[in-house]
Order: C-alpha cells, then structure tokens, then sequence
C-alpha cells in the first residue's frame, strides 16, 4: 500500500476509527513531526482534540539513526538492553544521551505549546498517532507515558508497520489500528510518494487546530 502523503494516510485512518467520533472523551495524541500531519487529519475528522506527544530515541554511538531506546515526556527511558549489551554501550553514554534529549523535549514542547505542559489523561480515550513505525522505540515511550496516566483506552493507530511490531504491541494497547503492515520493510519513507520533513512552523499550525476548538 502507497500513500499519496501524509494527509492522504490521516484521513485513512480516521475512516477507520470512526466509532469514536465526536466522543467527548477522546484525544488524538500525534509524535512530531511527521505524525502531527497525520493526527490532523484523524482528530479534524473525528471532530476531537489535538494535541502532541514528544517522545525522542537514543541513537548507537557512531550511528544516531540506530535507536537503542528513547526517552519519554515523563523523562523515563526505555532500553533495548540486548542491543546495549551486545555493543556494550556505557551507562555514561546512555546518561548523557538522556540529559539532551531531556532538554529536546522540554524545548519542543515550549516551542510547539508555549510552555512545557503535558496532557492530563486519566480516564480519556487516547488515540496515539505516527506517519508509521520502523524500530517502534518512541512508540513504545509514548505508550508508557500515557498507560501511567490511567487513560480509558489506548489506541495506537498508524498507516505503516513492520509485520511483527504489530503481533508485539497488540500486547500493549487496547487497539491496533494499522493500514499496512509488512516483512518487507526498510523505511516509512518508501510507502509515500511525497514524504517531505515537516518544519516546526507547520507543526505549530496544525496544532492550532485544538486552539480553535477550545474557544
């Protein structure tokens, strides 16, 4: 399955979460950058709020795409520890790591909200949001961030996956709501035909959204 763009993959999948339409109770939690356009077009359909969830991995030394785990809003990380053993990668290293991705965040959400507020979330119904998953780190960061806010429900509903991320996280949420979910997987990239970095202006605008539905 292919993609025009990431609007094109938030308004698929908002047509599969249609029973949660205009439900009081729900909230569309979207990773930035690139999932915030997805959520967009999910929470605007759904007519629900917006609203973002900043969640970062930790690179291999040497090779900063590679996660070996990620860092939550809630400031805690979440280790593939087979994969720093195997490297032996120092406590030193993954401290470090942590403190500036600590401050990344922080500095995201002043800059995406004004201010670093997270969401109160006990008894909503969260609907998590990414233009896909490759290694699944983040993911898995946002997820227990918002399980340790006792949600109602959690959601997590993406365009793409690797095959068997889906089987692993169904364990860890309500809900799994994938479009296309494949073995054969080496980037989100290659299931857009239009994939463009999003800056942090747009991301901004797409959150405005929520602003004007408080009002």
């Amino acid at each position: 399955m292919h993609f025009k763009d990431r609007h094109e993959a938030g308004i698929k999948l908002a047509e599969q979460l249609k029973k949660y339409k205009n439900h009081k109770d729900v909230i569309v939690l979207a990773i930035p950058r690139g999932g915030v356009a997805v959520g967009y077009e999910i929470a605007k359909a759904l007519d629900v709020e917006l609203d973002i969830i900043v969640t970062k991995k930790i690179g291999l030394p040497g090779d900063e795409e590679f996660a070996i785990g990620s860092v939550g809003p809630d400031k805690k990380a979440i280790l593939n520890e087979e994969t720093v053993r195997i490297y032996n990668i120092s406590n030193e290293y993954i401290n470090e790591q942590k403190k500036q991705i600590i401050k990344e965040i922080e500095r995201r959400y002043k800059l995406y909200k004004g201010k670093f507020k997270l969401q109160n979330l006990k008894n909503k119904i969260v609907i998590l949001t990414d233009d896909g998953i490759a290694t699944g780190f983040t993911t898995k960061a946002a997820i227990s961030y918002i399980e340790s806010q006792k949600p109602k429900r959690i959601i997590l509903a993406v365009p793409v996956s690797p095959a068997d991320f889906g089987r692993e996280i169904k364990k860890q949420v309500d809900e799994f709501v994938c479009l296309h979910s494949t073995n054969l997987f080496f980037s989100i990239s290659q299931f857009y035909d239009s994939f463009p970095q999003l800056d942090d202006a747009e991301v901004k605008n797409y959150l405005r959204y929520t602003n004007d539905k408080s009002k």
